[in-house]
């Protein structure tokens, strides 16, 4: 039997390779319907496989109706069908994802983030490593619509250079990857926006926490999660100071 850390793995590749299905079905169709399509199938898919293979689990779903169930439940997995459907509807970029994670306890305990279009699934339980510094200025990753106030004063504060890419999924990875070191966001995100990312990123050695430094818990009776903090650990105090110092919160 599949452990939690597998199941997670295997639903947010087998969705990933759905969606890249859906992307050339629909290559030449009008991008609106290409998302809904996209957020739809893969929702139905990793909903349908959660509740064969973990039938007593209860489900956060983006795409979802929600159930107040969920908050008596032990077993909690919180997903995103589609992390980055604007980026997923604009081919052929790369910087989308999908989400699936496990929380007990309002803690994340397994994860994955599947990067469909760079054929790349990474999850807890995987002997993750955290690459070794790059030697440069701190690259700080923000999304490439509305960067936020956050990322720019850590990137201010530390010298750091801004990076710019779509899901949220996709700039954790980048931090888990060495490809960044810094992702600092506020102005709104929900709880299947960073669960998955925090668990995957945390199992890598990482820092996670809200952008004050508070701990991140899962599983609210109101999902959204307004700000987030993942880095490298030797960057962790000093981003957290300067959102502090800049009056961010």
């Amino acid at each position: 039997m599949e452990n939690d850390h597998e199941l997670a793995a295997r639903l947010a590749e087998q969705a990933g390779e759905l969606l890249i299905a859906v992307r050339a079905e629909l290559s030449e169709a009008d991008v609106t319907v290409r998302k809904d399509e996209g957020d739809r199938r893969s929702h139905n898919l990793l909903m349908h496989e959660l509740q064969i293979a973990r039938p007593g689990d209860a489900i956060l779903s983006e795409e979802g109706s929600d159930s107040s169930e969920r908050l008596r439940a032990d077993r909690v997995w919180i997903i995103d069908p589609l992390d980055g459907t604007r980026e997923f509807g604009e081919i052929p970029r790369t910087d989308w994802a999908v989400h699936v994670a496990l929380v007990q306890n309002g803690q994340p305990t397994a994860g994955a983030v599947a990067l469909p279009a760079l054929q790349t699934t990474l999850a807890s339980g995987a002997d993750l490593v955290m690459p070794e510094p790059w030697g440069g200025a701190p690259r700080v990753i923000a999304s490439r619509s509305r960067p936020g106030p956050a990322a720019e004063a850590v990137a201010a504060s530390l010298g750091g250079e801004m990076m710019f890419m779509g899901s949220a999924g996709a700039k954790a990875m980048a931090v888990v990857c060495g490809e960044a070191d810094i992702y600092a966001h506020t102005g709104g995100q929900y709880e299947w926006d960073s669960c998955a990312p925090v668990a995957v990123a945390l199992a890598a050695g990482m820092h996670a926490s809200r952008i004050d430094g508070s701990p991140l818990v899962y599983n609210n009776e109101n999902p959204y999660m307004p700000d987030l903090l993942i880095c490298r650990p030797e960057f962790a105090e000093a981003s957290i100071a300067a959102v502090a110092a800049a009056g961010i919160s």
